[in-house]
C-alpha cells in the first residue's frame, strides 16, 4: 500500500476524517462540506505519528536536502513541525496566526535567522489561505521558503492556484479523492453519492446549495 493510501486509512481507522454528506457540516468561510479532518488527532497514536514523522523526513531529505530549519504553522502544525525538526537534528521555529498581544508581540517563535532555508510544516490544507499567511511572515523576516508539506489536502482549485502565484512547491502525503477510494472500498456509495462528493472538491463554495 502507498503512502497516501495508508495515512487515508490511517485518518479514516482513528475517525480523524468522518464523512457526511446527508447533513454537511459548515466551516468557518460557511461553505457546506461533505467532510471533516481532524489530522491532529494522529499525535495520539505513535504508529501513525511516527509514520507522518518518518514520510516528512523523506520528502525533504530527497527534494531539498539544503533544508537548514523547519517553520511550523500554528497550531495545528506545530507538533508535526516538532517531530520533522527532531527527526532531521536541524533548528525549529513557529508561526502564529497572529502577533502574541504581550511581551515581546512575536509573529514567528524561536530563533529566526535571516537567509535560512526552511520547509514549512502544515497539518491540512484547505484554501491555502493560513498557510501561505505564515509563509509571507517568513519572508518578510528574510527567511528562505523552499516547500510547504502537509498531512492532508482537499486539493481546492483555488489553493493550487494560490500556491502557483505565490511561487511555493507543495507535497501532501494524501488527498481528498485517494482518501474517497479508501472509504468506498469498505462503505460502498451509490454513482450518486460519489458524484456529489466530487463534485464538492470543484466547487466547494456553491455545493449544497
Amino acid at each position: 500500500m502507498n503512502i497516501a493510501r495508508q495515512i487515508a486509512q490511517h485518518l479514516l481507522d482513528i475517525q480523524a476524517v468522518q464523512l457526511r454528506w446527508e447533513q454537511p457540516f459548515t466551516w468557518s468561510s460557511g461553505w457546506k462540506s461533505p467532510i471533516y479532518c481532524d489530522s491532529r488527532l494522529s499525535i495520539s497514536y505513535p504508529q501513525i505519528r511516527t509514520l507522518i514523522k518518518s514520510s516528512f523526513k523523506q520528502i525533504v531529505q530527497e527534494n531539498y536536502p539544503e533544508t537548514e530549519g523547519i517553520a511550523g504553522v500554528a497550531t495545528a502544525g506545530v507538533p508535526q513541525s516538532a517531530l520533522l525538526a527532531d527527526a532531521l537534528d536541524i533548528p525549529l521555529v513557529y508561526v502564529r496566526s497572529k502577533p502574541k498581544g504581550h511581551g515581546m508581540e512575536n509573529l514567528i517563535e524561536g530563533q529566526v535567522t535571516p537567509k535560512q532555508k526552511v520547509v514549512v510544516v502544515e497539518d491540512i490544507i484547505s484554501t491555502g489561505g493560513s498557510s501561505l499567511k505564515a509563509i509571507e511572515a517568513l519572508r518578510k523576516a528574510d527567511m528562505e521558503v523552499l516547500a510547504l508539506i502537509a498531512i492532508f489536502t482537499y486539493d481546492f482549485e483555488v489553493m493550487k492556484k494560490a500556491f502557483q502565484e505565490a511561487q511555493v512547491p507543495y507535497h501532501t502525503l494524501s488527498t481528498y479523492d485517494t482518501l474517497l477510494e479508501v472509504y468506498a472500498e469498505s462503505n460502498p456509495l451509490e454513482e450518486s453519492t460519489k458524484a456529489s462528493l466530487k463534485d464538492w472538491r470543484k466547487n466547494p463554495e456553491s455545493w449544497g446549495d
